[in-house]
């Protein structure tokens, strides 16, 4: 997991419903290993960003779940048609 995940997840929890639900969100998800942004990985994300239209922030969500060989799931629609992205409805 990216730590651009944390922030979007909390940005949007706390906007929508609360800082205290938005802290617990932040609990569980730091139960995860989160991945620190390399120079690699940025250049990485920057392709994908340049070829598929992403922003900077889903582009590092994607490219992070490409390199660890894990499926991003979402409810973001902006993955959608992306190999290994799940987008939740």
């Amino acid at each position: 997991m990216s730590a651009i995940e944390i922030y979007e997840v909390y940005k949007v929890i706390r906007r929508d419903v609360s800082e205290e639900r938005a802290l617990e969100a932040v609990s569980a998800l730091c139960r995860a290993t989160i991945v620190p942004v390399d120079a690699s990985l940025a250049l990485e994300a920057a392709d994908i960003s340049l070829e598929r239209g992403l922003a900077m922030a889903d582009s590092l969500v994607y490219a992070t779940a490409r390199r660890h060989g894990a499926r991003l799931v979402t409810a973001d629609s902006d993955f959608e048609g992306l190999p290994d992205a799940i987008v939740m409805r």
